[in-house]
């Protein structure tokens, strides 16, 4: 019996150290990805500055973020053409049509090819700026995976809000016309009803 004791307590104390080192092992491992994850921060956040960024867009023209934030403020939409994003598009067409008068520049980008684009452009009458990016290389400049995502920047190119996520109901573009009115200094439009079609 006592041999028996003996040879389990020897057992125990031999694999102690393989247990001890598979342990800092994985406490290492650990320590490496969260130094790996800290070293990859977030660039664009915000009060931060936006992005160096430039797009073509389907004329051609290159549209660079810098020259239009050097003008006044800029709401860039990363967007789709799904159900959801056409539904929440009318309220930041309304949005659009409050401010570019008071400076803003409205800039959607989406992911569909050109043809698409350029007939789901015409269908919705779409007044403000846009671009197509196919390929989501602007999804990777400004950090997100998320659709839609939105990225108010003031005058001079300090990112000032950002809203991710689809809202058909127009609540993210109600919340970022507030924004937009403090920016410009002005009294908030009502953007909670969809733009007239005309």
């Amino acid at each position: 019996m006592s041999r028996l004791i003996f040879a389990a307590m020897l057992a125990a104390v031999m694999t102690y150290p393989c247990a001890a080192g598979a342990e800092g092992k994985k406490k290492d491992k650990q320590a490496k990805e969260t130094k790996t994850t800290k070293s990859v921060a977030k660039t664009v956040d915000v009060g931060k500055p936006a992005p160096a960024f430039k797009i073509k867009s389907l004329d051609g023209k290159t549209i660079d973020l810098a020259k239009l934030t050097a003008k006044g403020p800029v709401l860039v939409r990363l967007t789709c053409g799904c159900a959801g994003c056409d539904k929440e598009l009318t309220y930041f067409q309304t949005l659009h049509k409050a401010y570019k008068g008071k400076g803003l520049t409205s800039l959607a980008i989406f992911r569909e090819p050109d043809e698409k684009v350029a007939k789901y452009v015409k269908s919705k009458k779409l007044k403000m700026l846009y671009a197509v990016d196919t390929k989501g290389d602007s999804w990777k400049t400004f950090q997100t995976k998320t659709m839609p995502t939105n990225f108010l920047i003031e005058k001079g190119g300090r990112i000032t809000a950002i809203a991710a996520g689809c809202d058909p109901s127009g609540l993210v573009a109600k919340t970022l016309s507030k924004k937009v009115a403090k920016i410009l200094k002005t009294k908030p439009a009502d953007v909670s009803k969809p733009a007239e079609k005309k």
